[in-house]
């Protein structure tokens, strides 16, 4: 009832879970979709793109767009975990998985809103400052700055060159051009302006330039330096021509006062790097206005990247819940597989085994070594059901078979197993009475059962026939066992082999004498019979009495000498080892004590026989055996072994029958005697009888003690001889005579 229960309640969640998911996950992504059109509306609004959006509202926006979002993975992933786990072993509506989903992706939500909010604000905060007024003169600054002190730079000296043009006009009205004093007025000139170089020249027609003071400390081609551009540009009218070349800020203008006579000056200094600073501070402005211009887009662009990444984030969070949540499920499947496996009733079934130690692994360890165990105790109950059904079906099918009667009943006196011997003894129809008080059965029975004695003889009336049961009672847990047998007729062919043999006796001793008598008498006769007076007829009377009443005496001794004879055997092949199960289960069903025991060879040995004789010396065989077992009074070994074998080359068949009882008497040679017994109820007939059955199958009969204690009783067959004696007669011809062997089987008084 309960395994018919436990599914339809864990459907209905499922059924719930499913009813209701649609809607939410439709509801989710109406809102993410309205919020995002709202936030395009927002962001739409303000027409003014060189303007930023306050970080509060971008941030709110973020957060608006990224909860719909997050919200929408979680139900992607819920939905798969759903699918995953309806097609796992264990089924249901996958809550480990969902569980899982939801616990990773509030780990990976909840960290990562705080970051966004955080990194969006900070963003902005720098954004809005660097994008402000202040930043923008402040960059405008440096780079007007930087213009400013290149181009003073080159003013300075500039001036420097013009100056010295000036004071070199001066000079020249003083002096002639030719005068070599001019050189070292030019050289100083040069020296307290602090320019690197100078050379005073003219341009001639040519193109030649014609030097008429130097200064080169660095011994560069002047001519090199000096740009036809350069003269061009002053010939115009142009106070002075600079230009910036390599390391050098050259200058070119023209000495006043004279004739075409023109001044070039240098100085060497770092002017490249003055001049790529005054470049990139020009490009970093330029580059500052492009971003001014491109500002809301900057701000949008990163909000939104921020937006991807965040939902990146929780996706590969529910992603890697989904592969934990399997990684988890798995081996707890396998486990659930395995376990309806075994409901199914397939104890084999085991799981992997656990790669790590851990909660999963020890459980899966305690699966394997549970269905092991319950494997090892299915065989074993298997097994023992098995042998449980063998021995009943061999007790039952040789309870069927056996002569003897054996009832089980019940504390409360009711028949609970009867066989078909008891059935036929008691006379109470062809249905068993199980189920049935006892006393309805048979009052001696049960009166006997109320009684002390365990053993008992008793006299029954059964369909008309008297008979006389020899009892045993033996109690169990359930109840008691009542075994009996019909001794009526072995009764009687005790008394029979008795009188057979005291007419054996009587015919030996009276046959003796009758001869002298009669020889004595007809020589009377023939001696003193003409003697006597023809009239006297006493005489002959007399001796005619004798001798008449002589062979009525040697009639009734050959009468004696039949009687004391026993039944003609009938041979045919027989099986011993049915005859051995038959003499042994009697006495083993009445006394549970003992262990009775068979050995033979296999295939078991047949021998030619008469059937009731054999069985008639093993049943007395077994129970002198069991007999001698209950004589013991310390406590020991109890247990009567039959052995059946053949010789090597088959020629005989040899019976010994082992006990652990007493062992033999001191006068062990007299113990085939008629009349000799040990015991105080024997008769002394039982051995005499199986020696002259053994004897009439042409075998001999042996004693010895049992090593440990006991006896072994032999009897050897010659089989051959026996083989040539097979009549092949009907084993069921004579009713009456099967009656009076079949009782032998129970011989209790041998």
């Amino acid at each position: 009832m309960t395994s018919s229960i436990a599914p339809v309640a864990a459907s209905a969640p499922q059924r719930t879970l499913f009813s209701v998911t649609p809607f939410v996950e439709l509801a989710v992504l109406a809102g993410a979709i309205g919020i995002g059109i709202a936030t395009y509306f927002i962001i739409d609004s303000d027409k003014s793109v060189q303007h930023l959006l306050s970080p509060p509202l971008v941030a709110l926006l973020l957060v608006a767009n990224l909860v719909p979002g997050v919200a929408l993975l979680v139900l992607i992933g819920r939905r798969v975990a759903h699918r995953r786990a309806a097609l796992s072993p264990i089924g249901g509506s996958g809550r480990l998985h969902v569980r899982l989903v939801a616990l990773f992706s509030v780990i990976a939500a909840v960290p990562m809103l705080l970051v966004t909010i955080f990194a969006s604000l900070l963003f902005q905060y720098g954004v809005e400052f660097w994008f402000s007024d202040k930043a923008s003169k402040m960059l405008e600054n440096t780079t007007a700055l930087a213009r400013v002190s290149y181009s003073q730079m080159l003013n300075r000296w500039e001036e420097a060159t013009v100056t010295m043009a000036g004071d070199m006009s001066t000079a020249l009205n003083q002096r002639q051009l030719s005068d070599t004093a001019l050189a070292g007025i030019f050289a100083q000139q040069v020296f307290f302006r602090s320019l690197s170089e100078g050379v005073m020249f003219k341009v001639l027609p040519s193109g030649e330039i014609q030097t008429f003071a130097l200064v080169n400390p660095y011994e560069v081609d002047l001519a090199k330096q000096i740009s036809p551009m350069a003269i061009a540009a002053v010939r115009a009218g142009k106070r002075s021509y600079v230009s910036v070349g390599g390391d050098r800020i050259r200058t070119v203008t023209m000495i006043p006062q004279t004739d075409q006579l023109f001044l070039y000056a240098a100085r060497v200094t770092d002017v490249k790097v003055m001049a790529d600073q005054t470049r990139r501070a020009d490009a970093v402005l330029a580059d500052y206005r492009s971003l001014i211009k491109r500002s809301r887009s900057l701000q949008l662009q990163f909000n939104a990247a921020l937006l991807g990444i965040s939902l990146i984030i929780v996706g590969i969070a529910v992603w890697i819940a989904l592969a934990v949540a399997d990684r988890l499920v798995r081996p707890v499947g396998e486990l659930v597989s395995a376990a309806r496996r075994v409901e199914g009733g397939d104890l084999t079934a085991r799981v992997a085994a656990p790669t790590a130690q851990d909660e999963v692994g020890t459980l899966a360890n305690a699966f394997n070594a549970m269905t092991s165990r319950l494997q090892q105790q299915t065989s074993a109950l298997v097994t023992a059901n098995d042998q449980l059904d063998s021995r009943r079906a061999l007790i039952e099918a040789v309870m069927s078979g056996v002569t003897a009667g054996v009832i089980s009943i019940s504390h409360d006196g009711m028949v609970r197993l009867i066989n078909s011997s008891a059935i036929a003894l008691l006379g109470v129809g062809d249905e068993a009475p199980v189920g049935q008080p006892l006393e309805a059965v048979s009052a001696d029975l049960d009166a006997l059962r109320h009684g002390d004695a365990r053993e008992a003889v008793i006299q029954i009336t059964a369909r008309g026939e008297a008979r006389t049961l020899a009892v045993k009672i033996t109690g169990d847990e359930a109840g008691q066992v009542l075994t009996f047998d019909d001794i009526t007729q072995q009764l009687l062919d005790q008394r029979r082999a008795a009188w057979s043999d005291v007419a054996r006796r009587i015919a030996h001793e009276i046959k003796n004498p009758l001869t002298p008598i009669q020889l004595a008498a007809e020589r009377l006769q023939r001696r003193y019979g003409k003697q006597i007076a023809a009239d006297d007829g006493t005489f002959a009377r007399l001796t005619e009495t004798i001798v008449r009443q002589v062979g009525d005496l040697r009639r009734m001794v050959d009468e004696f000498s039949s009687f004391a004879r026993m039944p003609k055997p009938v041979f045919r092949e027989e099986s011993l080892v049915d005859l051995a199960r038959q003499s042994l289960f009697l006495h083993e069903v009445a006394h549970g004590d003992i262990r009775f025991s068979l050995v033979h060879d296999e295939p078991p040995p047949l021998l030619v026989c008469d059937r009731r004789q054999i069985g008639q010396a093993l049943t007395n065989l077994v129970k002198n055996a069991v007999e001698a077992i209950e004589a013991v009074e310390v406590e020991t070994e109890r247990e009567v072994v039959m052995t059946l074998s053949s010789a090597s080359d088959g020629r005989q068949v040899i019976i010994a029958v082992a006990d652990s009882g007493v062992g033999l008497p001191f006068e062990r040679d007299r113990i085939i005697e008629p009349y000799m017994t040990t015991r105080a109820r024997g008769t002394g007939l039982g051995l005499a009888i199986v020696k002259k059955i053994v004897e009439e199958h042409f075998g001999t009969m042996a004693f010895g003690d049992r090593e440990g204690g006991g006896t072994i009783v032999t009897m050897t067959f010659d089989a051959t001889m026996l083989a040539t004696l097979n009549s092949g007669a009907d084993p069921d011809c004579g009713a009456a005579e099967e009656s009076r062997l079949s009782a032998l089987t129970r011989n209790r008084n041998s």
